[in-house]
């Protein structure tokens, strides 16, 4: 049972941008697409995890880029699972091009008992025999991102569509970035030269959903929190 997970990639042109290179949600969607691979080798994939009423969610996301590929360089990605806490899982995932690392990543995980509404425990979950031999891909923790945004009127609304929503039902935790990156026009973008992306996710949106972003510039950066009415759904910080 191999706890690190590794496979090639030619960084397909769906997932880069308007300079032709891995766009920074684009990173999302190919690290939590191998999550899902390795999930299922380990025997905890969306199948296994449904027949016993399990659901993964995803909590928290940080990843940092070092140097973004471009269309079809060929990369080699990582994935492993760090030892578990009693209810908070870590994956760790790195993006890597003749062993220069590129792009690194981690997020936090929880499981719900679907028949119960609580979290289920990791020694519940994950199988046995599994060895926590490598710890985190990323040195620096999880950003804290205070919901101080009320005196800030929204710059954009976003309708969340059918193609956002996955099979939970609910909004795909990769289609916030993509969500988020839609609402900044490309000079925007280019102008933040951003060097790590830190989502925080606090309630599950729906089709139809109306979502209000809100932004609030920082020192080194910018926090977004996207809000349906007065609920907060997701925190962002770009740094």
């Amino acid at each position: 049972m191999e706890q690190v997970y590794t496979r090639d990639l030619l960084i397909p042109p769906s997932a880069c941008d308007f300079d032709g290179r891995l766009s920074y949600p684009g990173a999302f969607s190919v690290f939590m697409d191998l999550a899902t691979e390795h999930a299922e080798l380990l025997g905890v994939g969306l199948a296994a995890m449904r027949a016993k009423s399990r659901f993964w969610l995803t909590v928290k996301t940080r990843i940092v880029y070092y140097d973004r590929p471009s269309i079809s360089e060929a990369v080699q990605l990582l994935t492993w699972p760090e030892k578990p806490g009693p209810l908070r899982f870590n994956r760790s995932y790195e993006m890597r091009r003749d062993g220069a690392l590129l792009v690194a990543g981690r997020t936090e995980w929880a499981v719900l008992n679907t028949e119960t509404g609580a979290l289920a425990r990791s020694t519940d979950v994950l199988p046995e025999g599994l060895e926590y031999v490598r710890g985190s891909a990323l040195d620096s923790g999880y950003a804290r991102v205070p919901e101080r945004f009320e005196e800030i009127a929204p710059f954009c609304e976003y309708r969340v569509r059918a193609t956002d929503i996955d099979v939970g039902g609910h909004m795909n935790n990769a289609a916030y970035p993509r969500a988020l990156f839609s609402a900044l026009s490309s000079g925007e973008i280019r102008a933040q030269k951003i060097r790590s992306v830190d989502l925080i996710f606090r309630a599950p949106c729906f089709e139809g959903d109306t979502l209000r972003f809100y932004r609030n510039a920082r020192d080194g950066g910018t926090d977004y929190r996207m809000a349906r009415g007065g609920e907060t759904v997701l925190l962002a910080r770009v740094e």
